[in-house]
């Protein structure tokens, strides 16, 4: 089919479905919802057989959805209608919640269900739940929605149902003398990615998001007790929450750690270190051993990595390499494996040229570290998404293996066309060749772990089910630890000293880091604009080429 992707943005569901559909042997365009106008110009250009809707916030124009079948992913089961429905579902603490592919029609939410899938619902933040099980809930059900439209069937009449306008501001106001720690959670992770819950604290008006249980600290409810890694612990009224990252109005309207933006405020709270135990959940860093393995999981917020970030978990996992085990596998977090530099950081930084170029110098150390492991087996298991400087980092393992679920955006250019670093110019080659380079580093649209394995990107895929997946991992890792390891360990150790007699690793970071350091401090801006437009999320003007190639054939923007 030829298929119209129609979206306010080119989120992680989005590209998601974008690339389930390509695989799938569909012709696939992408119009980002600019206006009624614009959306009506694509349809004219590309003729589509359906118009799939992953991510709206608007109505779709009567005069598109009456020449051709358009389909709503709506992330609430059949009968909930209204903006909000995932919000709702995690404020309310649903056990069970579900996608609907609703077919549009003139009353928003309001037409034949052409297919839905449910899914238990676990603790966790909003857009944690929606990369995951509405993810998963959303590509299965479109593609049977998709069945229909071809035999030409028509859906099922929307059931009785309420429709549920986006939640106030009051209705996710924490009390912090009279909420529990379960529903403080819950009102932060309803609101995660956007829109922040409404707090004030030290008399400033803030915007909350990323919370988890603290397990042991406590105080009068609404004090603040601690500082760890940029977070901030706050009693509850029966024990205490930390919050990872808030927003707040003014020159810097995104979101960064609670530190930073409290500021003196909290500088005189004790600062705990990060604790890898799993127990003890404090900090994004966490490490455990099963036999010969050990896991070392970076669950930082949205996959970024600051220059903090990039420095606590070399450490981490310089230690990890001085266990007596066999095999160290890289986790990365639930949602993403990482994105590389953090942006928002960068941003926020008084010099965003001087704060890029230490964050990739950090990253850059990670990187080595992975590569020069001659005492362990090392493989990245890539079970969340991963992006440009993230997705070179994880080949800096022996083994890379990702969950059939993730998508992968292997490229720097969508970010000002940044060269890259990660000694990706030594490692990419390896894996690809030097004719496969082009192709993955040219490849602006993103990929799944299928497209990534038959171009050698990464070595095996697992399974789409995330508990699936972990346990894959786990089983794998283990056979790594047994089966030849001595021979696997020495070939691997022989290869590194040839390789670094041949040209060393420095070299290769010496040349990457030359075209960095152009890309942050020359005269060309590029990078520096399209960073701060996406840290701002500044509107759209146009859909870029490399999405619309239905405005390619003619030309147009």
């Amino acid at each position: 089919m030829r298929i119209l992707l129609l979206c306010h943005a080119f989120n992680s569901l989005s590209q998601r479905v974008h690339a389930e559909l390509r695989a799938a042997g569909h012709e696939v365009s992408v119009e980002l919802d600019i206006s009624d106008e614009v959306t009506a110009e694509a349809v004219k250009l590309f003729q589509p057989d359906a118009v799939v809707a992953p991510f709206l916030k608007r109505k779709i124009p009567e005069d598109v959805f009456a020449t051709v079948p358009c389909l709503i992913v709506h992330p609430g089961p059949p009968g909930d209608r209204g903006p909000a429905a995932l919000d709702w579902a995690v404020l309310a603490g649903e056990h069970e919640w579900g996608v609907s592919i609703i077919q549009a029609t003139a009353e928003l939410d309001g037409g034949p269900v052409l297919a839905s899938r449910t899914f238990p619902m676990r603790p966790g933040r909003k857009s944690s739940l929606y990369r995951l099980e509405v993810t998963e809930a959303a590509v299965a059900a479109l593609f049977e929605a998709l069945q229909k439209i071809e035999r030409g069937e028509p859906g099922d009449p929307p059931p009785p149902g309420r429709w549920r306008d986006p939640v106030s501001p009051t209705a996710r106001r924490i009390g912090w003398t009279s909420d529990n720690t379960l529903t403080v959670l819950n009102k932060i992770r309803s609101a995660d990615g956007f829109p922040g819950v409404i707090d004030e604290i030290a008399g400033r008006e803030v915007r909350l998001f990323n919370a988890w249980i603290e397990p042991e600290l406590t105080g009068d409810p609404g004090t603040l007790l601690a500082l760890c890694h940029g977070a901030v612990c706050r009693a509850t009224v029966d024990g205490a929450v930390w919050i990872g990252h808030m927003k707040e109005a003014g020159e810097r309207p995104f979101k960064r750690r609670a530190t930073a933006v409290l500021g003196k405020a909290v500088a005189e709270l004790p600062e705990l270190p990060i604790d890898s135990d799993p127990e003890k959940g404090r900090g994004p860093i966490c490490y455990r051993e099963i036999g010969a393995v050990g896991v070392l999981e970076f669950d930082f917020y949205n996959g970024a990595m600051s220059t903090e970030d990039c420095r606590a978990l070399l450490a981490a996992y310089q230690q990890a390499t001085r266990r007596p085990t066999r095999v160290i596998v890289l986790a990365g977090g639930s949602d993403f494996w990482s994105n590389g530099m953090d942006l928002n950081a960068i941003e926020a930084a008084d010099s965003p040229p001087d704060e890029s170029w230490d964050n990739i110098r950090a990253i850059d150390e990670i990187a080595e570290a992975v590569i020069r492991t001659t005492s362990h087996l090392t493989v990245s298991a890539i079970g969340g998404n991963a992006a440009a400087g993230g997705v070179f980092l994880a080949l800096a393992a022996d083994e890379v293996w990702a969950r059939s679920g993730v998508v992968l955006n292997p490229h720097y250019k969508n970010m000002g066309n940044l060269y890259g670093s990660e000694y990706w110019t030594y490692l990419l080659p390896k894996r690809v060749g030097e004719d496969g380079i082009a192709a993955v580093m040219g490849h602006r649209l993103p990929m799944l772990a299928a497209e990534a394995e038959s171009l050698n990107l990464i070595d095996r895929v697992g399974p789409g089910n995330r508990a699936d997946f972990d346990r894959f991992v786990a089983a794998e890792a283990q056979s790594l630890s047994e089966a030849d390891f001595d021979v696997r360990l020495k070939t691997k150790t022989e290869r590194r000293a040839r390789d670094e007699a041949e040209r060393p690793l420095q070299a290769y970071r010496d040349a990457e880091l030359e075209r960095m350091r152009m890309n942050f401090y020359g005269f060309d801006p590029s990078y520096h604009v399209a960073r701060f437009r996406l840290v701002r999320r500044s509107p759209h003007a146009w859909t870029p080429l490399y999405l619309a190639h239905h405005r390619a054939r003619v030309g147009g923007k």
